[in-house]
């Protein structure tokens, strides 16, 4: 399971460098990328034999991609806005919020399933 944010945080970090390169070298296109860091050295010490430190570890990494979900609403919304024809002040951010709270999302429905998972298995070895 620490396997998880590490690759979705090396994701994060593609698009954090990525929107760095191509739309200029503006500090906030890196916030992806501090996700991202942030999701692989949660998701490195999430790696460990110890049961409890590995679940620590995984509930503050979905913690972190719920908070980068929840931050990136306004850019999901003017990218939905863009498709149905109207203008966006910032149209690319809107665009790398919008991959980033993709990214996010998708990452927290995993972890949450997998923690419904654990919990189904523990309850029934209990």
């Amino acid at each position: 399971m620490g396997n998880l944010p590490v690759v979705f945080g090396a994701l994060l970090m593609l698009v954090g460098a990525g929107a760095f390169a191509v739309l200029g070298h503006h500090p906030h296109t890196l916030i992806p990328a501090a996700f991202g860091l942030i999701l692989v050295i949660l998701g490195t010490l999430a790696n460990t034999p110890d049961t409890k430190r590995r679940m620590l570890m995984m509930h503050i990494a979905v913690t972190v991609g719920l908070l980068g979900f929840l931050a990136t609403i306004p850019g999901i919304v003017g990218v939905l806005r863009m498709a149905a024809g109207h203008t966006t002040a910032h149209p690319d951010a809107a665009r790398v919020q919008a991959i980033m709270g993709t990214i996010c999302l998708v990452f927290v429905l995993l972890c949450v399933r997998s923690f419904l998972q654990a919990r189904r298995l523990r309850t029934l070895g209990a």
